[in-house]
């Protein structure tokens, strides 16, 4: 199984955790990580993921999720397939930034999105599974 977590997911442990659902999803986004890190979830990274963690003005978290980068078993680099991907997904109302990373998901075959933004999770988009983080350990530890 192939995951890709949008810049949203993996900054969510360094939000403000007094807000409950956001202490749930920061803690849903960890146990993630641990699959990760077990070997029992394949990682998928992107172009997008470097542009964005790169632009962090928080050095130590953007250290931190660069770290991120070497766990990840398929790296996604632009190309126009990608570019016109985007395209399609931004005339359904999405920003580029986050249709950028969509486009990378489904381009890398990846079988969940994974993302707190709620703007992108209230989109109709048929080619990937887009899952908040605690909706997925749900659905990953039913199974």
């Amino acid at each position: 199984m192939k995951l890709y977590l949008d810049n949203c997911s993996y900054n969510r442990p360094f939000d403000d955790q007094s807000h409950l659902a956001v202490r749930f999803e920061a803690d849903a986004k960890l146990q993630i990580q641990e699959l990760v890190k077990n070997g029992e979830i394949e990682l998928v990274w992107s172009f997008v993921l470097d542009y964005e963690n790169n632009a962090n003005p928080f050095e130590e978290v953007k250290s931190k999720i660069a770290e991120w980068k070497r766990l990840a078993s398929i790296d996604c680099d632009y190309s126009d397939i990608i570019a016109q991907k985007a395209a399609v997904y931004m005339k359904l109302g999405l920003r580029q930034m986050d249709a950028s990373h969509i486009a990378c998901a489904v381009s890398a075959k990846a079988d969940y999105f994974i993302t707190t933004d709620k703007k992108i999770l209230n989109k109709p988009i048929k080619d990937i599974k887009i899952m908040n983080p605690i909706d997925f350990i749900r659905e990953y530890t039913d199974d």
